[in-house]
């Protein structure tokens, strides 16, 4: 048992001396890396710089030249590492940009060149017809918006109406304010062939690229009354003209008219130059008549009528009434 402690004992002093040896080496590397004045290149964002520091990490390189990180900036190698001569650490800024794709915007910081990068970074793919903005070898910069915009084209076939027009014609047999449909007419048909361009889902572009005609429209015709006609005591009757007039009434004066005509009822006095004797006249409140006489207080727009007692004569009076020049 003796000879056995002795023996461990003795293992164990080489094992001891192997643990010293590395840690001294250890300390002596660290030692090395703090002491010696190193030149190194430091790249921030493309831009370089030689410095020569005595500091040991990354990390304090970056202290010891007040830069400062952002929260989604990039740092290679890692701050933890130990610098060495010669070695270059890179600083990239991350870049916050908005990214608008599929009908979504987001914001993103990104740590691409140009905006095909930020794309592939994202596994963002166009489609044959699909476009970015601004194009993908345009350069990223702070604040910009990238928008993908996914575009397809259909062609797409449809039936129009075409409208159908109204043709008016005057009828001189139908009363004056009255219509008639002659032709109920009907819309035409038309088929059209569209290509159709939409961006993000919504319609952007029609263009027609072909029509071709399928029924021809026809035309709806209604006639409408130029006749002049009034319907009165049973009888529907056309006139030429109608005029306000002041109207007087007389009776028996032992004379003929101015046509010779023995006076009665249904004859008028005129005066010849606005109504011509021997027309046939209608006068609202009195009935049809004929302008069969003339008076020399008779002139202008009035007319007299003849009634068969002076009686009837006093009640109608003087009064304005509308006379229908008959045809």
């Amino acid at each position: 048992m003796e000879f056995s402690s002795r023996e461990e004992k003795k293992c164990k002093k080489p094992v001891l001396r192997i643990l010293m040896v590395i840690v001294l080496t250890g300390c002596l590397l660290i030692a090395g890396f703090a002491w010696t004045d190193k030149t190194v290149t430091l790249s921030i964002d493309g831009k370089n710089q030689t410095i020569e520091t005595f500091t040991l990490t990354v990390g304090q390189l970056l202290q010891a030249e007040d830069i400062q990180l952002g929260e989604y900036d990039r740092v290679e190698p890692a701050q933890n590492e130990f610098l060495r001569e010669g070695m270059t650490v890179t600083v990239t800024r991350a870049v916050p940009v908005t990214l608008k794709v599929d009908g979504t915007a987001k914001k993103v910081n990104v740590y691409c060149k140009t905006v095909q990068d930020l794309l592939d970074e994202f596994g963002i793919t166009l489609q044959e017809e699909d476009y970015v903005l601004p194009s993908p070898e345009t350069g990223v910069k702070k604040g910009m918006t990238v928008e993908v915009v996914r575009q397809r084209t259909d062609v797409v076939e449809e039936e129009v109406s075409i409208p159908n027009n109204t043709v008016r014609q005057e009828n001189p047999n139908l009363p004056s304010g009255k219509t008639k449909v002659v032709q109920e007419g009907r819309p035409g048909l038309e088929k059209k062939v569209w290509q159709i361009t939409y961006r993000n889902g919504k319609e952007a572009m029609r263009e027609l690229q072909s029509s071709e005609l399928i029924r021809e429209p026809v035309d709806r015709i209604v006639q409408i009354g130029t006749a002049k006609m009034i319907s009165r005591g049973g009888r529907t009757v056309r006139y030429s003209r109608a005029a306000e007039m002041v109207s007087t009434a007389y009776t028996y004066t032992g004379n003929n008219t101015a046509t010779g005509v023995p006076p009665k009822r249904g004859v008028a006095a005129v005066d010849p130059s606005v109504i011509p004797l021997g027309t046939k006249l209608y006068v609202e409140g009195y009935g049809y008549c004929t302008a069969l006489d003339r008076g020399s207080a008779i002139k202008g727009n009035k007319i007299d009528v003849f009634m068969e007692t002076r009686n009837e004569a006093y009640k109608w009076g003087v009064r304005r009434v509308k006379v229908y020049v008959l045809e």
